[in-house]
C-alpha cells in the first residue's frame, strides 16, 4: 500500500495548486507519515484501536488521489430546521451559504495554512500532506449567529476504498456565538476519512458543536479537534457516534485563560461489530476554570466501545474545577469496553474526579417493564433509552436537542 500513496501523494502535488512553501511543508509531512505509518496499538493513544490492523483488514489499497464524481450537490439532508449550510462533497467544499446571517461579520478564508512543525500523530501529518481544500471561518468581534451553522459531508456513491483528508478551522473573535452541527451522509462503501481541525474561542464567546455520526456506513474515520479558549470563553461540545464500522474522535481542548470552561457530553451508541473511541484531553492551564465530561455507551453484538480521557492541571491552574465520568451498558456478553480516565494534577487548590463503570443491564428493571406489559425487547429499548437520554438532555440549544433526537430516537420518556 506504502507504494501507491507515494504516488497518489505525486500526484496531488504536482496537479494542485501550491505555493513552493506549501510543497516543501507537505514533502516533509508526507515523508514523517511514511516514516511513521498508520498507528498501531504499541502507540499508548491507540492501545484500543489499533489503526493499522484496521486499515489492513480493510483494504487492499486506499487511493488518495481519487475525488468521485465533484458535482455540485445541492440538497438539505435537515428539514423544517432553520440553518446556516456548508457543503462537503467527497472532502471538497461545494457550497457556502450564509443567507440568515450579516456576511459582513464573517470571514473566509481559503488560504491554506499547513503545520510548519512535525507532528508526533502521523495522522496529522497525513492530513497535512494530502489536504487541498481548505477554509477558515471567522466571526468577527461582537457578532452573534442568529441560526446554527451545519457542516454536511457527503460522499458520491461512486467513492470506494478511497483516502480523504478534509480542514476547516474556525476562529471566533471577542464577544461573539456560534452553533456547529456535523452530519454526515455518507455511501455504504470503504473509505478512510480524516478530519482535522483547529477552533479558536475568543474572550467572553461561546462556541457550540454538535458532532453526529448517524447514517450506518462501512467507513473508517478520524477527527482530531484542536481547541483554544480565552478568558470568560465557553464551550459546549456533543458527540453522537454510531454510525461508522470505525471512529476515533481525538480532542485537545486547552483552557489558557481564567474563568474558561468546558461541557463535553458523548454518547457511543454500537452494534453490528463496529468499533467507535472517543478520546478527550482537557488542558487547564490557567486559574478559576472548569471542565465537565460524561460519555454514555450502549454495545450491542460484538461491538467495541473505547474512553480515553484525561484531564491535566498546570501549576499555575489553582481553584480548577474537572469532573470525569464515563458509563458504559453491555447487552450483551461478547462486547467489548475499554476505558482509560486520567488525572495529571500540578496544583494544590483543585476539586477534580474522575471514575468509569460498566455493567448489563438490570434484568429485575426490564422484570418490572414486563410486568406493566412490555414485552423484553420494549423493555430493553425502554431502558437504554433513558440510559442515554442523560447526555442528550445536556444539550442547552432546544432545536439542536430536537433534531438529535428525530435523527436518533432517544427521547424522555414520561
Amino acid at each position: 500500500m506504502q507504494t501507491e500513496i507515494k504516488s497518489n501523494f505525486e500526484k496531488s502535488l504536482s496537479e494542485g495548486d501550491f505555493s513552493s512553501l506549501q510543497k516543501e511543508i507537505k514533502e516533509k509531512n508526507f515523508n514523517k507519515f511514511i516514516e511513521q505509518g498508520f498507528p498501531n496499538k504499541r502507540i499508548e493513544d491507540w492501545k484500543f484501536s489499533d489503526l493499522n490492523q484496521i486499515i489492513s483488514t480493510n483494504f487492499e489499497n486506499l487511493d488518495f488521489s481519487n475525488k468521485g464524481n465533484q458535482s455540485s450537490i445541492d440538497v438539505d439532508f435537515v428539514n423544517e430546521f432553520e440553518h446556516n449550510k456548508i457543503f462537503f462533497v467527497n472532502g471538497n467544499i461545494s457550497k457556502i451559504d450564509f443567507s440568515y446571517e450579516n456576511e459582513e461579520k464573517i470571514i473566509l478564508n481559503h488560504n491554506l495554512e499547513l503545520d510548519k512543525v512535525l507532528n508526533d500523530n502521523a495522522l496529522l501529518n497525513l492530513n497535512n500532506a494530502f489536504v487541498s481544500n481548505y477554509i477558515k471561518i471567522t466571526v468577527g468581534k461582537g457578532y452573534q449567529f442568529q441560526k446554527p451553522l451545519i457542516l454536511y459531508n457527503y460522499l458520491t456513491s461512486d467513492l470506494d476504498s478511497c483516502g480523504l483528508n478534509m480542514r476547516l478551522d474556525i476562529n471566533l473573535e471577542e464577544d461573539t456565538s456560534l452553533n456547529v452541527i456535523n452530519i454526515s451522509n455518507e455511501n455504504i462503501k470503504n473509505n478512510f476519512l480524516n478530519f482535522r481541525q483547529k477552533i479558536n474561542i475568543g474572550k467572553n464567546s461561546v462556541l457550540k458543536n454538535y458532532s453526529l455520526d448517524v447514517n450506518p456506513t462501512s467507513n473508517i474515520k478520524y477527527s482530531f479537534k484542536d481547541i483554544d479558549l480565552d478568558k470568560n470563553s465557553h464551550l459546549e461540545y456533543f458527540i453522537l457516534s454510531k454510525g461508522s464500522k470505525f471512529a476515533k474522535h481525538d480532542i485537545n481542548c486547552s483552557l489558557n485563560n481564567e474563568y474558561g470552561s468546558v461541557v463535553l457530553n458523548g454518547i457511543i451508541d454500537l452494534d453490528k461489530k463496529k468499533h467507535h473511541e472517543i478520546k478527550t484531553v482537557i488542558n487547564h492551564n490557567e486559574e478559576n476554570c472548569k471542565s465537565y465530561q460524561l460519555i454514555k455507551s450502549v454495545l450491542n453484538e460484538n461491538s467495541k466501545g473505547v474512553y480515553q480521557g484525561k484531564i491535566y492541571v498546570n501549576s499555575k491552574a489553582q481553584k480548577t474545577d474537572g469532573y470525569q465520568l464515563s458509563r458504559a451498558l453491555l447487552l450483551n456478553d461478547n462486547v467489548e469496553f475499554n476505558a482509560k480516565p486520567e488525572l495529571e494534577i500540578y496544583a494544590d487548590d483543585v476539586k477534580c474526579s474522575h471514575g468509569s463503570t460498566s455493567g448489563n443491564i438490570d434484568e429485575n428493571s426490564i422484570f418490572y417493564l414486563m410486568s406493566r406489559g412490555l414485552s423484553h425487547a420494549q423493555s430493553k429499548k425502554l431502558l437504554t433509552n433513558g440510559f442515554l437520554n442523560e447526555a442528550v438532555e445536556k444539550i442547552t440549544n432546544e432545536s439542536v436537542k430536537s433534531l438529535v433526537k428525530k435523527l436518533t430516537g432517544i427521547k424522555e420518556w414520561t
